[in-house]
């Protein structure tokens, strides 16, 4: 998915490729302007890459790769400007580090602040490369390759999933970015009717109707709470002042006929795209209470869809959701289910089709 936006949004780039030993990067040339990665929505963060082969951190210091590692982090601050760095390395607390910290203050100016400084410097080993071959005792044998390590400095001063539009945090809010993935996953078709149930601080809502136009928007939930905090970050992400101007419901989004009820007439008729971001019993709801909340929600959003109608939903409970759309056959064709990562959880995007 990720690999799709990087086409659409910078065409000038070069060189994709997977990152060896991840599965959750990607890696690519830009010729143009280093700003432009900015406009990525399904990306956490973007970062200048400088690989040295060297083996160990100490070596940094010498002339040639120091002058590497300033120009990355120069690039980054022509991006978004930066007053102080940190490191995220192992042993980031050592004598090498706290060397390396003094000659980039004294290259940059800026000031070394280890637990919360803005620029963020990363070093870790580089990717192992294949061994070279070569000959021992008449038979081939393989030459360890010393990976070298990699720098990699931040591209601003935030995460790009850092939303300037969230201005009002809620707890158990969706990630940004994951939220960007559901939906383009959803599909962009500017007639689409949009239904954001169980909406929270409207995270589904913001990405979707930001990513494209949409026939109407309107967010559901039951806490009026979570819906104050989705209408402040509707309007500071600028989509009230303009059309259609999403709006929000508060309602039981597992009741189909008082959803029916309040969502008509808003969405002006059935949604052609639902997406739900249900609660996973941390922060609220309970896992006790998962498999009622799931079978209700796929009921309740089959009833106020249209024929051939997309929902999306991004869960955490993973059993309970295969169960219920296995019990929901008869109202809903999955099409996919896509892993994703955050904070060191695996929730899945489930992408349903209705029949």
């Amino acid at each position: 998915m990720l690999v799709d936006e990087v086409a659409a949004t910078l065409p000038a780039v070069r060189g994709v490729r997977d990152v060896p030993g991840r599965d959750d990067a990607v890696a690519l040339a830009l010729p143009g302007p280093l700003a432009e990665v900015a406009a990525l929505r399904t990306a956490v963060a973007a970062w200048v890459v400088v690989h040295l082969d060297v083996p160990r951190p100490k070596s940094f210091a010498s002339p040639e790769h120091l002058r590497r590692i300033v120009d990355a982090v120069y690039a980054s601050l022509r991006v978004a400007g930066s007053s102080t760095f940190r490191f995220e390395a192992a042993g980031a607390d050592s004598a090498v580090f706290a060397r390396l910290a003094g000659l980039l203050h004294e290259a940059t100016g800026l000031q070394h602040d280890p637990d919360a400084g803005d620029l963020v410097v990363r070093v870790r080993r580089g990717a192992r490369r294949d061994a070279t071959p070569g000959a021992r005792g008449g038979r081939a044998a393989a030459r360890e390759v010393d990976p070298g390590w990699d720098v990699l400095v931040r591209v601003g001063p935030r995460p790009l999933s850092a939303r300037t539009w969230r201005v009002a945090d809620f707890p158990g809010a969706a990630n940004a970015t994951i939220a960007a993935a559901v939906a383009r996953l959803a599909g962009l078709r500017p007639q689409d009717r949009v239904l954001n149930l169980m909406a929270g601080s409207g995270t589904l809502l913001v990405e979707r109707l930001l990513a494209a136009p949409a026939a109407a928007g309107v967010g559901v939930d039951l806490d009026a709470a979570a819906l104050d905090a989705a209408r402040a970050n509707l309007e500071a992400a600028r989509l009230l002042a303009r059309p259609p101007r999403p709006v929000l419901v508060r309602a039981d989004a597992t009741d189909a006929d008082a959803l029916r009820a309040a969502v008509t007439e808003p969405l002006g008729g059935a949604a052609d795209v639902v997406l739900a971001d249900p609660p996973w019993g941390t922060l609220h709801g309970s896992h006790a209470d998962a498999p009622r909340l799931h079978a209700g929600l796929l009921r309740a959003a089959h009833a106020v869809s249209a024929p051939g109608a997309r929902l999306v939903v991004l869960t955490h409970e993973v059993k309970v959701m295969e169960r219920v759309v296995r019990d929901a056959a008869d109202l809903w064709v999955p099409r996919s289910a896509t892993r994703v990562f955050a904070k060191g959880h695996h929730p899945r995007i489930h992408v349903l089709d209705r029949r």
